[in-house]
């Protein structure tokens, strides 16, 4: 069984690293100034997280996944993690210890301000590390400015505007990443494309095997899992190369498919309905409707 240790506090975090806390639901850790924990000779197997925690990772010898491949990206990846997500350690040099800085925050910081409102539109908390924020030396200079800020408000008395100036430069600091990540998505297009035909590809084989009949319709969940991609990630990452989601690109592929076998006039819709995998064929007439704005039956009779 692994031993997968809890950090249910900021204080939890802190104590790990010896670090003094300077408010209980936010904290910056850089781990240039604190006593380090051996990695080669852990007792636990990783972290589980009841927090947000982001990590500027600047130490080698610690590989990351990148989109299913390994990429040596050892210095200035972002990593985050949102809270019940938990992170396992593995791949370490004999002499690693982390270098770079984490910022955690609890959810409860957030309650009642605008941030709280908008944190589930950062979909990169739901990113898994192999798909971490790979920072140019510009952004980097950006994130390390506003880690400097946060800092700086810890660092003075609690006072009636403590929280409002940290939970803004927190959220100034997530708009950043959302771009950075945007950015990323861009520069590695020819990536992205080289992904994009290996789930058409994909798209293909699953019409063309018996696997709508006996797993139903595709989802993106699984074409996901193909590509060694997280849901959200895959989601995005279709979204920013077609412009529709990859919910809405499966359908379209979906109704081709559709439209190829009402061609067929030997096989009934009900049929041509199982055999993509809707469990009810009034579920196909609907979508097909929706999407081609005929029934099934009538547009076979348009093209007959």
């Amino acid at each position: 069984m692994k031993n997968i240790l809890e950090i249910k506090t900021i204080a939890d975090y802190f104590k790990l690293r010896n670090c003094e806390v300077l408010h209980p639901l936010v904290g910056i850790v850089d781990f240039d100034k604190v006593n380090q924990i051996s990695y080669t000779n852990k007792s636990y197997d990783g972290f589980h997280y009841s927090c947000y925690a982001i990590f500027l990772k600047d130490a080698v010898g610690c590989k990351l996944m990148y989109g299913g491949n390994s990429y040596d990206y050892d210095e200035g990846t972002l990593v985050f993690m949102a809270p019940n997500q938990t992170i396992e350690f593995g791949g370490f040099a004999p002499d690693y210890v982390p270098k770079g800085y984490a910022l955690l925050f609890h959810p409860d910081l957030l309650l009642g301000t605008n941030l709280a409102k908008k944190i589930q539109e950062f979909n990169f908390f739901a990113y898994s590390s192999n798909e971490a924020l790979h920072l140019s030396a510009k952004e980097r200079k950006v994130i390390l400015s506003l880690l400097e800020k946060i800092q700086f408000e810890l660092e003075q008395p609690i006072d009636k505007h403590s929280k409002k100036l940290i939970v803004t430069n927190i959220e100034l600091f997530l708009d950043y990443c959302l771009r950075f990540y945007d950015r990323q998505f861009i520069t590695r297009e020819v990536v992205n494309k080289g992904t994009l035909e290996k789930f058409d590809t994909l798209l293909r084989d699953y019409f063309l095997s018996d696997k709508p009949k006996t797993n139903g319709l595709p989802s993106v969940g699984y074409f996901a899992g193909q590509l060694h991609l997280s849901s959200n990630y895959f989601g995005d990452l279709v979204k920013k190369q077609t412009g529709i989601s990859a919910q809405e690109y499966i359908q379209i592929k979906l109704i081709d498919v559709g439209k190829e076998k009402i061609f067929d006039p030997n096989k009934s819709v009900s049929e041509i309905a199982y055999e993509l995998g809707f469990k009810y064929p009034q579920h196909f007439s609907r979508l097909f409707k929706q999407k081609v704005g005929h029934s099934p039956k009538e547009f076979r009779a348009s093209i007959n």
